[in-house]
């Protein structure tokens, strides 16, 4: 169980740094809550407009620190460190997925940067 939801992490990823919108929106429920930096969507049509809005992330997106925990068989949270190339700060993303009908769905996210360090 926890094997498909760190597939289905990573070619989320993979549609991520590629900037491919509609294969992200295939990972989130319908009704999914999500909150970035500076935004927050409620279901698939306010994520759509807002990704189609965006522009690509910087290249060289990396991820640390990978924590996937199960709770049952039907949930697993995923929390990760973000960052890129030449930037010392890195970013916090968490992901609540949980097995429904149409398989293993996103229902919530939270993109978060730590302030810099005062100095």
């Amino acid at each position: 169980m926890q094997h498909e939801v760190a597939a289905a992490f990573e070619a989320y990823e993979k549609a991520l740094v590629s900037n491919d919108v509609e294969a992200m929106l295939g990972f989130f429920a319908e009704d999914a809550v999500r909150y970035g930096l500076a935004d927050q969507q409620v279901g698939l049509e306010e994520q759509r407009r807002w990704r189609l809005a965006q522009p690509p992330l910087p290249v060289g997106r990396f991820l640390r620190d990978t924590i996937m925990q199960a709770y049952g068989e039907e949930v697993v949270v995923v929390n990760t460190r973000f960052g890129y190339p030449g930037r010392e700060v890195l970013g916090r993303q968490s992901q609540t997925w949980v097995r429904l009908p149409e398989g293993w769905r996103i229902v919530a996210a939270h993109v978060s940067e730590p302030l810099p360090p005062p100095g």
